[in-house]
C-alpha cells in the first residue's frame, strides 16, 4: 500500500511540474552563448538610420519547421496564428488585457513592434516564410544543432534582416529557447516546441495562446526574466518590481512574497514570467524602452529598420543576375548587382557588343528619367548614391529593344 501511494505521488509531481512553463534560455546562454562584440558588419549593407519616435518597427519572419511525425508539421494556418498572437500581445491588444490589476495597468505598454511572415526569401523570391523537412530525429537538445542543415536542421536565414524562429520538438520539458542580441548572426533567433506554438490546432492545454513566443521573442529583443535570473534578482527595468524568484500557473493578485517591494507583489503576469498563457497579459513601459533601444543606430538589431522582405511587391521572382535581355536580336546573359543598391549599381554582360553604345536609364516608379548613360564597355557601374531610398527602375538597350530591372535603394 505504501508503495502505491509513493508511486502516485511521484507520478502527481511529474505531471505537476510537467504542467509548468520552463523557458531554456537561461541555461542556453550560460552554456551555448557567446557575445561578439566586434562581429563583421555585412557586405551592401544599407546605411544604418536611427527609430524614429513611437514608429511601428515591423520585423520579417521565417518559420522552419523541423518533424519526425506528420502531426509535427504544422499547418500554415497554425503558423499565422502565430504571427497573429505576437503581434496582439506586443500591440496590447491582447483581449486579456482587462484583467491586468489595478495597480500595474498603468505601466502596460504597447511596444510598437509587429511582425509578419516574409514574403521575400534571401535570394529575392517570393516565399510564405515557412520552410519544413522531414528529421529522422525524434527530439532536438537546446543546442542548436536544429539551425544548421549539416547538423540535421535547417540553416537560418540573415539574421540581420529575418527573425528566424525553429519548430520542432525539444527534448525534456523545455517550451522554448531564444539568443539574446549580439550572438553568432548563424545560430541567431527562437526555438519553440511544436505543441505551445500557436493557437490552433494540437497544443498543450497551459500554452495554446502563442505566448511561449511571446516570451521567447522577448529574450531575443533583449529582455530577461522578470525576476533577473538570479535570487530576488533584478531585470534591469525600474517599471518591473523585484521579485523573489519565477511564478508558475496563475497566481492570485497580489502574490508577495519577502522579497517584494510593496503590498503589490510580483507582476506574474508579465510576459517574461513563467506563468501560463492564459495568465500572461502585458510588456511594461520600461521593457518597450529597452526592447526599441536595441532598433536604435548602432544597436544590434538596427538592420531590421532597413528590412524590406514583408512586401511581396519587391521579390524580383529570382535572382536579378539570372535575367536576360534581349538586344538588337542577340540574347546574351546581363548581370544587375548589388540589388538591394546602397551607392552603385553595376551592369556587366558577357559580350561586349551587348552593351556598349547602348543607352541606361534610371526612372522613378512612375517612370520619370532621373540618371541616364551610355555604355562604352560590358561591365559599367552607375552612381546612384545621391538618390533618396526607395524603388526604381533600370531600363537598358535602345529604340524599342530594351529590358526593364527593377532596383531597390536603400
Amino acid at each position: 500500500m505504501r508503495q502505491a501511494l509513493l508511486t502516485i505521488v511521484l507520478i502527481s509531481c511529474y505531471y505537476l511540474s510537467y504542467s509548468q512553463r520552463v523557458c531554456g534560455t537561461e541555461a542556453y546562454v550560460q552554456h551555448n552563448f557567446v557575445l561578439q562584440k566586434n562581429a563583421p558588419s555585412e557586405e551592401n549593407t544599407a546605411p544604418p538610420r536611427d527609430t524614429v519616435s513611437n514608429e511601428i518597427i515591423t520585423i520579417p519572419v521565417v518559420v522552419h519547421i523541423m518533424y519526425n511525425k506528420d502531426w509535427q508539421n504544422l499547418s500554415e494556418a497554425q503558423v499565422l496564428s502565430q504571427i497573429a498572437a505576437l503581434n496582439r500581445d506586443y500591440r496590447l491588444l491582447n483581449t486579456n488585457k482587462n484583467v491586468i490589476p489595478e495597480a500595474f495597468s498603468g505601466v502596460a505598454a504597447d511596444s510598437r513592434i509587429m511582425f509578419c511572415i516574409a514574403k521575400v526569401d534571401p535570394n529575392g523570391f517570393q516565399t510564405n516564410g515557412i520552410e519544413r523537412k522531414y528529421t529522422n530525429k525524434t527530439y532536438y537538445m537546446s543546442d542548436d544543432d536544429i539551425k544548421f542543415a549539416a547538423k540535421g536542421g535547417l540553416n537560418a536565414w540573415d539574421s540581420k534582416r529575418y527573425l528566424n524562429i525553429w519548430v520542432c520538438s525539444i527534448f525534456g520539458r523545455v517550451l522554448g529557447y531564444a539568443t539574446p542580441p549580439g550572438g553568432d548572426p548563424l545560430k541567431d533567433g527562437v526555438v519553440i516546441n511544436f505543441d505551445v506554438f500557436g493557437t490552433v490546432g494540437s497544443l498543450q492545454g497551459n500554452f495554446n495562446q502563442g505566448r511561449t513566443a511571446t516570451h521567447e521573442v522577448g529574450h531575443w529583443l533583449g529582455l530577461k526574466h522578470i525576476w533577473g535570473d538570479d535570487f530576488c534578482g533584478s531585470d534591469d527595468i525600474n517599471d518591473t518590481p523585484r521579485q523573489k524568484s519565477s511564478n508558475f500557473g496563475c497566481p492570485s493578485f497580489p502574490s508577495t512574497t519577502d522579497c517584494s517591494m510593496d503590498s503589490n507583489g510580483d507582476m506574474f503576469m508579465n510576459y517574461m514570467d513563467l506563468t501560463n498563457d492564459a495568465c500572461m497579459s502585458m510588456f511594461t513601459t520600461g521593457q518597450k524602452h529597452k526592447m526599441r533601444a536595441i532598433f536604435a543606430l548602432n544597436g544590434p538589431r538596427n538592420s531590421f529598420l532597413r528590412s524590406y522582405q514583408c512586401d511581396s511587391s519587391l521579390a524580383t521572382g529570382g535572382p536579378l543576375p539570372q535575367d536576360t535581355v534581349q538586344v538588337n536580336d542577340v540574347e546574351d546573359l546581363i548581370s544587375i548587382y548589388p540589388n538591394p543598391v546602397l551607392d552603385f549599381i553595376n551592369i556587366k554582360a558577357k559580350q561586349l557588343h551587348t552593351l556598349q553604345g547602348k543607352t541606361a536609364i534610371i526612372m522613378s516608379a512612375q517612370g520619370l528619367p532621373l540618371v541616364k548613360k551610355t555604355l562604352q564597355s560590358g561591365n559599367e557601374r552607375i552612381s546612384i548614391g545621391h538618390l533618396p531610398p526607395g524603388i526604381y527602375m533600370l531600363s537598358i538597350g535602345d529604340g524599342s529593344s530594351r529590358k526593364t530591372f527593377k532596383l531597390l535603394k536603400m
